[in-house]
């Protein structure tokens, strides 16, 4: 009965995006999370989308950030960044981003509610325009994960996950410009290394129309913890 129910869920999910002319994108992401001691910690990612093509990436973006632990649940950060979109293989956006980031755990026995606020500031390039602009956007995400196999998250632990984010843009019309929806699994390999995998649903919001992009989302984790401590946590999603 499973099987013939995730067969249907299957070809229903494949005739909806036959049907909106919907096709699978890509979503690849390394992250470092590099912890100096106790209180100060230090963040870098790269990330490749094929948006258009699943294969040919059309979108990347590398950022950077450092973070202090008010408390072991309670984690701000300051980030900066650069973002470039690509069209038929040619420059069309660049990007460059500061924001400032708060996070906040509740764990309910081997629940984590993570919350995640965001507050953007962006300045953009159309090459292809000539046009220069900016945007403030904010953003909220409740990402919930559980150990499947373990009491926490240790080595050789598979954990679920899922979370939503949405987006808000305090310059522009619509305020409500997106909203990201993402189900998936991560594996703890080791003390430095985890993966991800899972799928990640996108609606953008216009007033011209709305549109919806749909990933395969694959992330390396990788922790440097200076001060040696055996203590894991679920890998970062963006």
């Amino acid at each position: 009965m499973s099987k013939r129910i995730l067969l249907l869920s299957t070809s229903l999910f494949m005739l909806n995006l036959s049907a909106q002319k919907e096709s699978i994108s890509s979503y690849n992401v390394i992250t470092v999370n590099y912890k100096h001691n106790k209180k100060i910690f230090a963040y870098a990612e790269g990330q490749l989308r094929g948006i258009s093509d699943y294969s040919y990436p059309d979108y990347y973006e590398i950022k950077v950030g450092v973070g202090y632990n008010l408390t072991e649940n309670h984690k701000p950060l300051i980030g900066i960044g650069r973002y470039v979109n690509y069209k038929n293989h040619s420059l069309e956006k660049e990007e460059f981003r500061v924001w400032l980031q708060d996070i906040y755990d509740i764990k309910v026995g081997k629940f984590k509610f993570e919350n995640r606020f965001r507050a953007e500031k962006s300045w953009f390039y159309n090459s292809l325009k000539d046009e220069h602009s900016d945007r403030i956007r904010l953003r909220y995400r409740l990402n919930i994960s559980m150990p499947l196999n373990a009491d926490k998250v240790a080595p050789g632990t598979l954990s679920a996950m899922a979370y939503d984010e949405t987006f808000f843009v305090v310059t522009d019309d619509p305020l409500f410009a997106r909203n990201r929806v993402f189900g998936g699994f991560s594996y703890q390999i080791d003390n430095n290394f985890a993966i991800t995998s899972g799928y990640l649903w996108q609606r953008e919001f216009a007033n011209s129309g709305n549109k919806n992009l749909h990933f395969i989302y694959l992330g390396l984790s990788v922790n440097i913890d200076r001060t040696k401590s055996q203590k894991k946590d679920l890998p970062d999603l963006d």
